[in-house]
């Protein structure tokens, strides 16, 4: 625990100005990020007498060592700044919401020739057009079917697509007429586009057109006799409501609005969040979140306004934000999402009418995720604890092992040997620090031999991150405070330390005393002796100290065991993947990667003039310069190359159980499956 005085700039040095501040630990991570209209008057607060600070407050500033700061020119760009760092350097002690679950979106990929309407989770991509979020997929599946009756748009993937291209047959929905079929030509890209959209148009709420347009073309068909048409347009016209029914109208002027709504107790929060477009809700989300901060309901929803819409603009910022309290720097945020938007936003406490109501619904949501969450919680948080109170215990460590690293190696039959490490804090994962390693040191199967040299090539990382860092003490200068006034330059973005920068508590191997034994030589060479080490061992799930003779035996009913397998089962499937990605590339390369200075425009040149490999392997040199791109003197590289890589027998993917051979069409292996279907691994 640091003596905040230990660290407290010298009187004069912060600036009186608009700025964003970091404090660090003694291991110069970021533990917490914050803004201020005035630095000086906000950092004086961290400094005072620590029994008037907020207990978490307290505990942030006496875990830092470090505190730094950037001036920027206006309360806009702090915010901006901030919500940056927060996301580059997830401090420990900042609210940071998590998702609840991950959404699907209803998504239109505008950016590609035939756009195609589908399911995405995750990140945005540019070019797209995204509605919702929505509950559950499958209640976008179903308004996309109700809606290809009346916007038949692409839905298949590039595989399928590319396939009917080729084959000129469609798929099923083309023959059904719930798609356009672009794949073989019935409508041409122009026209398929403008379908789009359509289809684009009606889910943002411009649905009246839609129908109006439909009705008209009813009864024109019906006074036409035509009724076999009017009954397709009835039927659409049904669709369409039956789709515009799932969203119900709450706001009568067809208002795009956010409203957020929280939920909080002295530890934790919940956001709700409702999005109507046209006065409907077109989606919902929720976030929850440790209030590891002293932080207010207006701190919040700043927060949650910041990551709502920190990487949004145009129209996915709407007109109207709806919140239970206003931001603290009301102005400044309101500037911020004007910013984003490009246009004016209206941030506001509704008091009145519909939206006050339905306020009072996204509320009571909120509080329903709350318990819900706490109830879920309560019973892990205790788990977690208990299962790292075990291992301290059963390990004879001198505090619980917060952060526990566990390596792996896997290989087959001594091919494509790898590693992996993946990191558990708290005892929940930590994907951002997991890494993956290939052994370089020797040729072989060694397990032992790769676990020595993996766990050296990780402390030696970290010994050299320390290093740099003059064992994470440096003056002002290095660590990019200035010297006179303990500014942080504004273009530095100093700060994030390197991977490997942090030492574990516990190190766990996927393994028995040999491996072990082998990772505690590796700590002893680097002269590291304050990071413990285990090893589990399939066979009977035991526990192995170095230096021990016999095996460390929790009982099966252990949460300590029950997380220690957690952890290994992660690293073992960590590098399984890894692995078998190595290796699929290494089956599936082609003998024309090996021919220097052959681009992939030439190689298909080849494939496509000779047919294959085999054929090409064939042709002479004078014949390879027939093909256009080709010069003599490739031609003869080529061909050097080639007789180099003699035909071997067919390659077995023994991940899959497919043959890969070289009689593809674009010079890259094709796969065929055995005929049994099975796996040789």
């Amino acid at each position: 625990m640091a003596d905040p005085s230990s660290y407290r700039p010298q009187p004069g040095q912060i600036p009186d100005t608009p700025g964003v501040y970091k404090f660090r630990d003694e291991h110069r991570r970021v533990i917490y990020v914050g803004k201020a209209k005035s630095l000086r008057q906000r950092l004086a607060n961290y400094f005072q007498d620590l029994a008037g600070l907020h207990p978490r407050t307290r505990t942030m500033v006496t875990t830092a060592a470090s505190v730094e700061w950037t001036v920027v020119s206006t309360e806009v760009e702090a915010l901006q700044l901030e919500y940056s760092w927060i996301k580059e350097f997830d401090p420990r002690f900042n609210v940071k919401y998590r998702d609840d679950k991950s959404y699907p979106y209803l998504a239109v990929t505008m950016n590609e020739k035939f756009p195609r309407v589908q399911v995405m989770r995750g990140a945005k991509r540019k070019g797209v057009r995204y509605f919702g979020p929505y509950g559950h997929a499958w209640a976008i599946r179903e308004t996309v079917d109700l809606m290809l009756r009346v916007f038949p748009v692409r839905t298949c993937s590039a595989g399928v697509f590319k396939n009917a291209t080729r084959t000129g047959r469609p798929c099923l929905l083309g023959y059904i007429g719930k798609c356009s079929a672009p794949c073989v030509e019935r409508v041409t890209p122009e026209e398929h586009r403008e379908l789009a959209e359509q289809f684009c148009d009606f889910m943002a709420g411009r649905t009246g057109t839609y129908i109006r347009r439909l009705e008209k073309d009813m009864m024109a068909a019906a006074e036409e006799m035509e009724y076999e048409r009017a009954a397709r347009l009835r039927d659409d016209i049904e669709a369409l409501k039956r789709a515009m029914e799932k969203n119900a109208v709450v706001l009568a002027d067809a208002t795009d609005a956010d409203l957020i709504a929280v939920a909080e107790d002295e530890l934790e929060a919940a956001v709700q969040i409702f999005h109507v477009r046209g006065g409907r809700v077109r989606g919902q989300r929720g976030w929850v979140t440790d209030k590891v901060e002293a932080v207010d309901t207006a701190g919040l929803v700043e927060h949650a306004l910041q990551q709502l819409y920190g990487e949004e603009s145009g129209d996915s910022v709407p007109k109207e934000v709806l919140v239970p309290a206003l931001p603290e720097d009301f102005d400044a945020v309101t500037q911020w999402l004007s910013g984003r938007r490009g246009a004016n936003v209206s941030l506001r406490i509704p008091q009145r009418g519909d939206k006050k109501d339905l306020m009072a619904t996204v509320e009571r949501n909120a509080q329903q995720a709350l318990v819900l969450h706490k109830t879920k919680r309560a019973s892990d948080l205790t788990t977690r604890s208990r299962a790292l109170e075990e291992i301290a215990e059963a390990l004879d460590l001198d505090s619980a092992p917060l952060r526990i690293e566990c390596f792996d190696i896997s290989h087959l039959q001594g091919e494509d040997v790898v590693a992996s490490m993946v990191v558990f804090e708290d005892g929940l994962p930590r994907k951002s620090e997991y890494r993956r390693f290939q052994i370089k040191g020797f040729e072989g199967q060694d397990d032992v031999r790769s676990m020595h040299e993996v766990i050296s090539r990780r402390f030696k990382r970290y010994l050299a991150e320390k290093e740099k860092t003059g064992e994470w003490g440096l003056p002002a200068e290095g660590r990019g405070r200035s010297a006179e006034d303990g500014e942080v330059a504004a273009d530095e973005g100093n700060g994030k330390p390197k991977r490997f920068a942090y030492p574990p508590q516990l190190v766990l191997v996927d393994g028995g005393r040999p491996q072990v034994a082998a990772a505690q030589r590796a700590l002893d060479e680097l002269g590291i002796d304050d990071v413990a080490v285990c090893g589990i061992a399939k066979r009977m799930e035991e526990v192995w100290l170095p230096d021990e003779s016999d095996p460390v035996v929790l009982p099966r009913s252990s949460e300590g065991l029950y997380l220690i397998q957690r952890v290994r089962d992660t690293a073992h499937d960590f590098a399984i993947r890894y692995q078998r990605s190595k290796r699929t590339k290494r089956l599936r390369t082609s003998p024309l990667d090996a021919v220097p200075g052959l681009g992939e425009t030439r190689k298909q040149a080849l494939i496509k003039h000779f047919g294959s490999v085999k054929r090409l392997r064939q042709a002479t040199i004078e014949q390879i310069c027939e093909v256009p791109g080709m010069g003599r003197k490739t031609a003869e590289s080529l061909v050097v190359a080639l007789s180099r890589a003699a035909p071997a027998a067919p390659a077995v993917n023994t991940a899959t159980g497919e043959i890969i051979e070289e009689e593809a069409d674009d010079g890259i292996p094709a796969a065929r499956t055995t005929e049994d279907g099975g796996s040789t691994e």
